[in-house]
């Protein structure tokens, strides 16, 4: 008999049971051929998609009742128990990697921070969010929405807010409407820049969004002398990733 399994509220467990909405997320995931991680596959319905079609697919499930109910249906399923924010990425995986899942919301943007991380390793991310993280996360800048995420996910990953999905398709139903978003990383990832400072910056003056750069800078002890005005008169909101970078090669010079 198949083990039954548990949403659990504190795991933020939401299945989804729309089949065609979970082969819709497994079509946005554009290469097959390379390592492929599911996170939180819980009663495996991306799972039996993706099992047949990716040759290397593996999947990290921190809930002992979903890795049973996984290892019955999926017997040579390759699971990796345990927490994904605490897994040591560069042991695991020895070329690079895809991620999919539909995460769970209540650590979805650690999850985001986790691939930046290891942006050496991640070259693609489709995952499901709350809808206003993914609408944030695809932000142009400018915009109320755009925030530290959206900057530092922007400028390494090609960012496509895909489509939305209604609460009703989950089991037990989220309060909130969900959003699928695809990150395909850009080819010139490396930021021309100290990347430390750029992180650095990027917090910084997000975490005073209201403040002018001038102000909101302070807490760094930096030169902002070294700071053109039209950055320093603008709100971070107000700047894309290159302007970011461009600050930074200010500081450095």
């Amino acid at each position: 008999m198949t083990p039954y399994v548990r949403a659990k509220k504190h795991l933020g467990q939401h299945f989804l049971v729309d089949q065609n909405i979970a082969r819709k997320i497994v079509d946005a995931l554009q290469e097959k051929n390379r390592e492929t991680l599911e996170i939180g596959p819980g009663t495996g319905v991306l799972t039996q998609f993706l099992k047949p079609e990716f040759p290397h697919f593996l999947v990290s499930e921190i809930d002992t009742e979903s890795v049973e109910f996984l290892r019955e249906k999926f017997p040579d399923l390759n699971i990796i128990e345990g927490d994904f924010l605490k897994l040591d990425m560069v042991s695991l995986f020895k070329s690079e990697l895809s991620i999919i899942g539909n995460f769970p919301y209540n650590i979805s943007s650690q999850i985001l921070f986790k691939v930046l991380e290891n942006r050496n390793m991640v070259v693609e991310v489709v995952g499901m969010f709350q809808k206003e993280v993914a609408q944030r996360i695809a932000s142009p800048s400018g915009s109320k929405e755009y925030g530290i995420l959206s900057v530092l996910m922007q400028a390494y990953y090609n960012i496509e807010y895909l489509f939305s999905v209604s609460p009703d398709v989950f089991s037990p139903p989220p309060k909130v409407q969900s959003g699928v978003v695809r990150f395909v990383r850009k080819e010139n990832f490396v930021l021309p820049c100290n990347e430390k400072l750029f992180f650095q910056v990027v917090k910084t003056t997000f975490n005073q969004r209201r403040k002018t750069i001038r102000n909101s800078i302070k807490p760094l002890t930096v030169d902002r002398t070294k700071i053109d005005d039209f950055y320093l008169n603008n709100r971070p909101e107000q700047l894309n990733v290159d302007q970011f970078v461009e600050i930074c090669q200010m500081l450095e010079a």
